[in-house]
């Protein structure tokens, strides 16, 4: 891997909020909750932006228990960020105005960058920048009842290669008051398939240069964060999958951004000390060691992604429902064993070239907005 030798300029501004070094942690839902932001904010020493999970704007405005839930914040939490997803722009509006009201972030970012099913048959995510109409009211909500909160907005290149939002969509974000868009290089189409275009993320940030551009996709080290900002242009990093199993990319990306090359390498037994007290930070936020050991059992592939361990005990512990059996199945493991080459690799979903289920007709007309309203809101957040 060949290091940085000199700081980068590396000031992100989101409207009051200076993010330095220009490193956002990218919402990921079921991933990206209160203990996982903690682990990467803690490794990152503080630095960096840290996103929480998709909200939807229809289950905030109804208080749903599970929703009040993600959007709590630790007091360590500075600026707390949450991301909303919404279809109908007066929901949208309600939530953005409620959390503006009651104070209950310091930054709002807007999803249109989702390609999942349940998602996209609503006409949301990365579907609804088709409907140029729709995306500016939603915006111009958002912004609107925002107030002093900075709002910032997460899409993709389009729904397929036929059709291309992207640039229209950054157009309509400076009009309407963005204040920095991140760009995940793929069509929804493409879900996490295939190579992300970094060429789009610098003809975004050629066509609205009023505003930050960051960018998404196919960040797996810290040397790639680098290389794209210094290949695009762009102002700053969206990391999504490269953290997954690895909280201390966020050391790695700050070290790389201030000039240093002191990369987090750890031993088996660092990770395991690590997988603990992430399984543990999971029971106290959800109040039940067993649940959150359960809700934990997700990251442990991709924690030992590498490493010489046997199926049979990456399967046992994939099922373990206690702290205890946790820690006891990771010590029976070789923990001196090191960082194992190429684990800083691709890591999560590499599922692509999927049909993008979509409202019926919606591809008839990009101006046609007709029939979305409250009833395509979904009424839970998170994954």
């Amino acid at each position: 891997m060949s290091t940085p030798t000199s700081t980068m300029n590396s000031t992100l501004r989101i409207g009051p909020h200076t993010v330095q070094p220009p490193v956002v942690l990218a919402p990921m839902a079921g991933i990206t909750n209160a203990p996982f932001r903690t682990l990467c904010r803690e490794f990152s020493g503080g630095k960096g932006l840290f996103v929480s999970e998709m909200i939807t704007t229809r289950a905030l405005v109804e208080r749903n228990e599970k929703t009040m839930q993600l959007i709590h914040f630790d007091a360590t939490e500075k600026p707390r960020s949450i991301q909303l997803y919404g279809v109908d722009p007066a929901t949208v509006g309600k939530a953005v105005r409620m959390i503006a009201e009651e104070d209950l972030a310091d930054h709002i970012d807007l999803n249109f960058g989702c390609p999942v099913p349940k998602v996209t048959r609503k006409g949301g995510g990365s579907a609804l920048p088709y409907k140029r109409p729709l995306l500016r009211a939603i915006l111009r909500e958002a912004v609107s009842g925002a107030g002093d909160l900075p709002v910032t907005m997460k899409m993709r290149k389009g729904i397929d290669d036929d059709h291309i939002t992207y640039l229209d969509a950054g157009r309509i974000a400076v009009e309407e008051g963005v204040t920095a868009i991140a760009l995940h290089g793929r069509t929804a189409a493409q879900h996490y398939g295939g190579t992300a275009d970094w060429d789009a993320i610098a003809r975004l940030k050629e066509h609205v240069p009023e505003i930050p551009v960051l960018g998404n996709g196919d960040i797996w080290s810290a040397e790639d964060a680098l290389r794209m900002v210094r290949a695009t242009g762009c102002d700053g990093v969206v990391v999504g999958r490269g953290c997954l199993g690895r909280p201390w990319l966020f050391s790695d990306l700050v070290a790389a951004f201030e000039g240093r090359t002191d990369f987090a390498e750890p031993t088996l037994r660092e990770v395991a000390d690590v997988m603990v007290r992430h399984a543990a930070l999971l029971g106290e936020w959800i109040g039940d060691e067993a649940r959150g050991v359960i809700d934990f059992r997700k990251h442990v592939a991709w924690y030992l992604k590498g490493f010489a361990v046997g199926s049979e005990m990456r399967k046992r512990l994939a099922i373990t429902s206690s702290l205890q059996e946790l820690r006891s199945g990771l010590d029976e493991l070789d923990l001196d064993q090191a960082w194992p080459a190429g684990a800083d690799g691709p890591r999560g979903r590499t599922s692509g070239n999927n049909r993008v289920v979509l409202p019926d007709g919606w591809l008839k007309d990009p101006y046609d907005c007709a029939g979305i309203g409250e009833d395509a809101e979904l009424d839970t957040s998170g994954g």
